[in-house]
């Protein structure tokens, strides 16, 4: 499928050939649901811990008798109710990530940039740099196109001057395009490609 090339400048670029396996495809949830259970389950830290019974240095002596105390029949003091005590069965430190195939994060990728071809938030543009590195001005150009919440995803290398006018206008990401993903792609309203990104894109997933 062909798709209008744009410019910052609101001005037309041409067209581009858009590989129907890498954005044509019906989008499945499930598969981006699990794509991004994957990634967010990936970069939890899993560092939670807490003291457990066997963490607790305390004796092991009853701490009063079995019966005439007036109070109820406690055995040692490692016990949640007292002070020092432990919590049963509470949160260890482990890892929460779990495998998916590269086949399967590959299609969730191709699935995810369908989907937001089909929904009409997927613009191309002809390149991604600036002249000067100001954000007013390019905040400016970004808003005549109509674009408030977006993922901006350049070659393999950002613009330095692109960067630095991005980096401070909020809900606009910037990325190269190996750091093209399924989550970052969701989590905004747009999706702006460069035409090397679209290249680079699809050499990557066909």
């Amino acid at each position: 499928m062909k798709i209008d090339v744009t410019t910052f400048d609101g001005k037309k670029g041409g067209s581009v050939d858009l590989n129907d396996a890498v954005f044509g495809q019906e989008p499945r949830k499930d598969i981006l649901h699990r794509m991004v259970r994957y990634q967010l389950a990936k970069r939890q830290a899993g560092t939670h811990q807490i003291q457990e019974r066997g963490d607790v240095s305390k004796t092991t002596k009853r701490i009063g008798n079995q019966k005439g105390g007036g109070t109820a029949r406690h055995g040692n003091g490692s016990v949640s109710q007292f002070r020092g005590g432990a919590k049963a069965h509470g949160p260890r430190s482990r890892d929460h990530s779990h495998d998916l195939t590269k086949k399967f994060r590959r299609l969730a990728l191709c699935h995810a940039l369908s989907a937001k071809q089909s929904a009409g938030e997927l613009i191309i543009v002809d390149t991604l740099t600036l002249k000067e590195a100001k954000t007013a001005t390019l905040r400016k150009q970004l808003e005549d196109m109509g674009i408030k919440n977006a993922l901006i995803v350049g070659g393999q290398e950002i613009d330095t001057t692109f960067g630095r006018a991005a980096r401070n206008i909020p809900n606009i990401d910037v990325l190269p395009t190996q750091g093209a993903n399924v989550y970052d792609i969701l989590r905004r309203h747009t999706l702006v490609l460069s035409k090397d990104a679209v290249e680079a894109l699809q050499e990557r997933l066909k």
